[in-house]
Parts: C-alpha cells; structure tokens; sequence
C-alpha cells in the first residue's frame, strides 16, 4: 500500500488568518519541531506583500531561520513574479501558485478572473525556468472552489478540468484540489479524484479539505478511495476562508493523521510528536483549536476503571 504524503499547511494557511501576528521565533520553534514528524512537506509561509498579509511578514526570517530536512519539502505560496524571486532567494523545495475555478471567487479573493491568474501563472512559470536557482524547484499550482463557489454554487467539474489542464499547459508539475470553503461531500470528491486522474494520468494530485461543515474527514476517506495520496492539513484544524462567514478552518493534520493510522494506512508521520506540536498552539495563537484528538487522545489510549 502506498504511504500517504501529508503536507502541513498551519504555518501559511493558518497563522496568515489569525487576529495576531505569531512572533517570528515561534513560527521558527514550532516549524521545526513539525519538521521532526515526519510530514513529508510543509508550506511554511508566503510572499506576498506585507501589506496584504501582514502576519506574514517575515517571510523571508522563517524560511532563512528553520532547520532544513532532506527529506521534509519546504514549501511556499507565491503570487507573482516578485513574490517568486523572494523565494528563490531562500532555497524554497516548491512554489505553490493560487487560483479559483470561479470568476467571482477569483475577484473576491486575488483581484483577478482565472484567466487573469493563468497570464500571471505563465509570467511566474518563466521566470522560474529563466533562474538557476529554480532548476529543482517543484512548482505546484492550487486551484480553489473546485468543489463549489460560495458566490456562485456549483463550479462544473468541465470547468475544472480545463483549468488544471491550462495550469499543466504552462508547466505546473503538480495540482492542488481545493475544497476551499468547505461546500464538497464525499460523492462529489470521488468523481472529480476519479476524472481527474483518468484524464491527467501520473499528474501528482493533493486534495486541500476545509471543516466549514463537519464533511473534511469523510471527504479525505473519499479522496483516498478514489486513489489519493497526497493531502493538505493544517496542525490544530487552523484556517479558514474569509469568504466564508462562520467558516472553521482546514481539515486537521492529527485528526486526519489518526483516521488513517486507525485505519491501518501509513501516513509516515510520528503521531505522538504531532500531537505534541499542536499542544504547543494555543499558546501562540491565544485561543484553543479545533483539532479533536490532541483533547481525547488516541484511539488506543485506555483510562483505569472508576472507582466503586
């Protein structure tokens, strides 16, 4: 059975929606110990302007300041061509570019029609292959509301398909599914995973789940039916969309690191060491998280019998 490929996304996806900034240090603190688990990449923060995202500020200091693993993958979220040479200044493993399926998605959240996202894709794309230092840089692209568009319903699985075809067109290597604010069910995941591993053959394809309804869980079981392996997760259950009121944040790492372990499905990553990251959030963050098991513990774990 082929080991599951779990990426931390808590770090970009959560800390950047967060009501305070984390201070650089403990970015650094916590990125390292999650290094430590055996996740197989980590998308550790984004370039983008200060200004946009100011929790993500210090980009550049967490990237120059964490430990490196040869086998850990230190990802980030580029934007355009300046966020990309900010990164390749820093050694990134991976570049992941972002877009929706949706035009008013697209607008809401990036200011841009996918069409618009697919010149900048190109621009980003070039520039990486006109740089010797993005010779091994994986370049991944994310496509969010592939599971529906909380402005406009349903987002027509054609509709997805021709994009990641355009984004493969260009020179992305690896696509990214995003469930982005937490509209897909188990059914629909399972023949979109299915049709877009018929059509793109060998294409690396990671399913990005949010909680916003309770389904993140049963729709990473149904990705991984369908053939999956590869998945985002953020540590503690941290994110969200802003365009999504009442939304919770991204499927969690342990819950989903423990679903598929209870099951009998190697996901390479200590889970004890992952629990005891997620411990260490509250204190950075300020508030509890919504992750499940860091609370209950494992399923295996037994309590002594009450007393009579």
């Amino acid at each position: 059975m082929t080991q599951l490929q779990i990426n931390e996304v808590a770090p970009r996806d959560g800390f950047q929606i967060e009501a305070t900034f984390v201070p650089t240090a403990d970015k650094i603190r916590l990125i390292d110990a999650l290094s430590a688990t055996g996740l197989a990449r980590i998308e550790v923060t984004s370039f983008v302007s200060p200004k946009a995202i100011p929790n993500l500020r210090d980009a550049a200091e967490v990237v120059s300041g964490i430990q490196r693993r040869d086998d850990v993958g230190i990802t980030v979220l580029v934007p355009n061509v300046k966020g990309l040479e900010r990164a390749l200044e820093c050694r990134v493993d991976e570049v992941n570019l972002v877009m929706s399926a949706s035009d008013s998605h697209g607008l809401a959240n990036l200011r841009m029609t996918p069409e618009q996202s697919l010149e900048q894709f190109a621009a980003i794309v070039e520039a990486l292959r006109g740089d010797p230092r993005g010779r091994n840089v994986f370049v991944n692209a994310s496509l969010s509301t592939s599971f529906g568009c909380p402005f406009e319903g349903e987002v027509p699985e054609a509709r997805v398909l021709e994009l990641v075809e355009r984004q493969l067109a260009l020179g992305v290597q690896g696509v990214t599914l995003c469930d982005t604010t937490g509209m897909a069910n188990p059914a629909q995941v399972a023949r979109l995973c299915e049709a877009a591993q018929a059509r793109f053959p060998g294409i690396p394809f990671t399913l990005h789940f949010h909680n916003t309804r309770g389904m993140g869980l049963a729709n990473a079981l149904a990705a991984w039916q369908a053939g999956i392996v590869r998945f985002d997760a953020s540590l503690g259950g941290l994110g969200g969309c802003p365009y999504a009121p009442g939304a919770t944040g991204n499927v969690c790492t342990e819950d989903l690191v423990h679903m598929f372990e209870q099951m009998g499905v190697s996901t390479g990553v200590d889970l004890d060491a992952l629990l005891a990251a997620s411990a260490m959030l509250p204190a950075l963050v300020g508030h509890d998280t919504p992750g499940q098991v860091v609370k209950a513990g494992k399923a295996d774990r037994r309590y002594a019998m009450p007393a009579r």
